[in-house]
């Protein structure tokens, strides 16, 4: 059954606070007869501090689209390959064993795709398939981890290596007025994520069932305005209420596979703000603590799009947060409005599990599974 092992996730080194974003914020848009509004949604966001990959001024300065599109090309070419190294490492594989490579990101673009480059630049092998994914957004994450395993139950004896590079600070509107627009200059932070899936063995999620849902007549909810400046975020104020419509698509998932989605051990759920993981405490009838190792990573870096799922999974292994045998799920949120969700068992490759009688083995055998 393929296994998601455990991610490796860098930040980079230019940090902003919630007091200096505010700070920012009320400098540049002073006047802005929204600002107030802004502000108080921004105090809301729980976020403490977020990291980028350049210094807010320069950000701040934005000298245009395509300067900022090469910068992402840059700082993703710079920033990835020590990622996805450590990934390789903590699935015990090498560049040599990875068959299909997944790259989602939301914040920059490139073509041919970055998998190109990294299959060329640390040596993966020139059969290796290429799967770019690049207007999903937040819900990219989880999508990745699904594609991934589609693909290790299609071939069971391949491993997949998942890439999120999300450096939303490329994307700062300052000259953008909008509420939404304000608001992500308050919310989204940069983060590369790397992890793999393997198609057998290894310590982590047995990834047993995945499913997708897009709320009917909701894609304009999120989105992008695609102009000369770059891209600019356009959020409505309906998105914070979708985990009404979404719990219960979680809950009937979990239903097919024999599982009560309330009653889970462990859940790795996007963060995009407060209310997603409040409403999913209440619409699903668990505690709120469950969401702790999300919250954590909304608070310490913001919300770092498509490799949120990849930070509050390193949260969950760091802190031992799940035992052999333990059930959860994984959810991503994202433009549609999308919904990619996965259920798994925790599973751990050091752990001996008796040999059924009758298979002809001394009775001292075991499997590790």
């Amino acid at each position: 059954m393929p296994t998601l092992c455990k991610p490796a996730i860098a930040v980079p080194e230019y940090v902003i606070t919630m007091e200096e974003t505010l700070e920012f914020a009320a400098r540049v848009h002073a006047g802005n007869p929204q600002l107030n509004l802004a502000l108080r949604l921004i105090r809301n966001t729980g976020v403490l501090k977020r990291h980028i990959v350049q210094p807010i001024e320069a950000t701040l300065a934005h000298p245009g689209f395509e300067q900022r599109n090469r910068i992402y090309t840059e700082e993703s070419k710079k920033r990835t390959p020590a990622v996805i190294m450590q990934a390789l490492a903590h699935a015990d594989l090498t560049v040599q064993d990875i068959d299909a490579i997944v790259y989602v990101s939301c914040t920059g673009f490139t073509m041919p795709s970055l998998t190109a480059w990294l299959i060329n630049e640390l040596g993966f092998r020139s059969d290796t398939r290429q799967i770019p994914i690049a207007q999903l957004g937040c819900a990219a994450g989880g999508a990745a981890i699904n594609r991934a395993h589609d693909f290790c139950s299609a071939y069971p004896d391949k491993n997949v290596l998942i890439v999120s590079c999300e450096l939303c600070s490329l994307c700062y509107q300052p000259a953008d007025t909008g509420v939404g627009n304000l608001l992500s200059d308050g919310l989204f932070g940069d983060a590369v994520g790397a992890a793999v899936v393997r198609g057998s063995g290894g310590t982590g999620i047995s990834l047993e069932r995945n499913g997708s849902y897009l709320i009917p007549n909701t894609e304009e909810w999120i989105s992008y305005a695609v102009r000369s400046t770059g891209f600019h975020f356009q959020l409505d104020r309906r998105v914070p209420g979708t985990m009404e419509p979404l719990a219960p698509v979680l809950g009937e998932l979990a239903g097919r596979h024999g599982w009560d989605a309330g009653n889970l051990d462990f859940y790795i759920v996007h963060a995009g703000g407060p209310r997603i993981l409040d409403d999913l405490s209440k619409f699903l009838c668990v505690e709120p603590e469950a969401f702790r190792y999300s919250r954590a990573t909304l608070t310490e870096y913001g919300n770092i799009a498509s490799a949120v799922v990849l930070d509050a999974l390193v949260r969950l292994f760091e802190d031992r947060g799940a035992q052999h045998g333990d059930t959860g799920v994984i959810a991503g949120f994202g433009p549609g409005i999308t919904a990619e969700m996965a259920l798994g068992t925790w599973t751990d490759a050091r752990v001996a599990v008796p040999v059924p009688a009758g298979l002809g083995l001394g009775e001292e055998t075991s499997w590790t599974v």
